[in-house]
């Protein structure tokens, strides 16, 4: 580990352990062999800040309760992995996870009527608000992760044994949610330019009321799609989605927090986004928006009463189990969102900067693009079994040697050990760290002797 890099690890963990020494003082303030730990803890602090501005000591490799890795791959690599880029932390995010990273944080100044999304102090009742407006629906609720939101939508709308629509590249936890509630899944198939058509969709519909005899209960589409990160037509399909009187679920996992996203104007009548995919946010986060006809249901509140101790909890919504995202992950999520909000207004700059490299990914000879080209988001399938999986073919390391060659530039979130069809992701990166990363796939072609033709654009 980079030097520095160790050094400003190693004076945050010096002071928490001051922060530790405060926490076992009275209130009163600390005792003699408490002011003596004080004093000892901030001379360290400051050797290490010493080291840390010279680039001298030694980099500390020790674990965290000695079994945890110091995770610093942010700090030491460029990230180009799929999943982790645009659920990179803010730096506020980073000090909400400081401040609030006590189990139930969220919860210091919860009252009647003891639920998250009421809560004012700190001010998780208007985020909730800000939330909704954020994705142009009415009602939102934080959920632990996309998938959550799914599950929620699909146990409230689903009944054993309904169909639901669903992409021929749908996310497995769509799958899972809705077996969870007793449907199945029926498939719209791909277009050749792997998109999902409404005319498609329309087809699906009538297939499957002919052969299920029932209308399905929902449809659930990807804005943009894991396995190609296609933008689909989720307007067109929204509006086939509503002549049949079926709701539609558009999953924004990789759109909202990253691009604007408007769920009246696509017609969707629930919008599910990933705060850790997408959001700037711990894991597991995410949100679930509704319009004002679906939140009675999928908002539903309890209505169980105990038999024996009369009890009711009227309050608690059954699909979000009572409250959800408790302490440091919501309170980052929340730091975050002032950044994530204004970044959604510059996603053509970040599409710009994805072109730019997938446009000098394709100049090196035998290299392609799966997804839609010109790029329309950061994150891209491409295919390189003409170009460096030749390498691979006759290498020692196989198709490790990339992930060396990689690694060995600062480079890190491929998939290690693939050559051929592979995912990354260029969000949030700067245009310098853009031209590094393009120069550095360059070189490394030219390295094995792979042509790079200057200028090259795909058919």
């Amino acid at each position: 580990m980079n030097t520095r890099i160790s050094k400003t690890f190693e004076a945050l963990f010096a002071l928490e352990d001051i922060r530790e020494v405060l926490r076992g003082a009275l209130p009163t303030g600390p005792d003699a062999d408490e002011e003596a730990a004080l004093k000892e803890g901030v001379a360290r602090v400051r050797a290490i800040l010493d080291d840390l501005e010279a680039g001298t000591g030694n980099a500390q490799q020790s674990k965290i309760a000695g079994i945890l890795d110091v995770r610093s791959r942010e700090e030491e690599y460029i990230n180009i992995q799929p999943i982790q880029a645009a659920g990179r932390l803010t730096p506020e995010a980073r000090k909400a996870l400081i401040a609030y990273g006590d189990g139930y944080s969220t919860c210091d100044a919860c009252r009647k009527p003891f639920r998250l999304d009421k809560i004012q102090k700190p001010p998780i009742a208007s985020f909730h608000e800000d939330l909704a407006k954020f994705v142009n629906m009415d009602v939102a609720r934080v959920v632990p992760g996309a998938r959550r939101g799914f599950q929620a939508v699909a146990s409230s709308l689903v009944n054993k044994g309904d169909p639901v629509i669903v992409s021929a590249l749908s996310h497995y936890t769509e799958f899972l949610a809705v077996e969870g509630a007793g449907g199945i899944v029926r498939e719209v198939p791909l277009s050749p330019k792997n998109l999902m058509e409404p005319d498609s969709a329309a087809e699906k519909i009538e297939e499957v009321i002919k052969s299920d005899g029932k209308t399905p209960a929902l449809m659930m589409i990807d804005h943009v799609d894991y396995q190609f990160a296609n933008i689909h037509d989720i307007k067109g399909l929204a509006k086939v989605a509503h002549q049949y009187d079926i709701p539609f679920l558009c999953n924004g996992a990789y759109t909202v927090g990253v691009m604007p996203v408007d769920g009246k104007a696509l017609g969707a009548d629930f919008v599910v986004g990933s705060g850790h995919k997408s959001m700037a946010s711990p894991a597991p986060s995410g949100v679930l928006a509704t319009t004002d006809e679906w939140a009675g249901k999928v908002f539903r509140t309890t209505a169980m009463t105990g038999d024996v101790t009369n009890r009711k909890f009227g309050i608690k919504e059954v699909e979000m189990l009572g409250c959800t995202l408790m302490g440091g992950t919501l309170m980052a999520m929340m730091a975050s969102f002032p950044a994530v909000r204004e970044r959604t207004a510059r996603f053509e700059e970040e599409v710009k900067k994805s072109n730019a490299f997938i446009e000098g990914l394709l100049e090196i000879e035998g290299t392609k693009v799966l997804s839609e080209y010109p790029r329309k988001h950061t994150l891209s399938k491409v295919d390189t079994t003409g170009s460096f999986d030749k390498v691979a073919q006759v290498h020692k390391r196989r198709g490790f040697f990339l992930s060396d060659e990689l690694t060995k530039r600062g480079i890190a979130g491929e998939f290690a050990g693939a050559t051929r069809a592979w995912k990354l992701n260029t969000y949030g990166l700067s245009w310098e760290k853009i031209n590094y990363l393009t120069r550095a796939f360059q070189e490394i072609a030219e390295k094995y002797e792979i042509p790079v033709n200057k200028g090259y654009i795909q058919n």
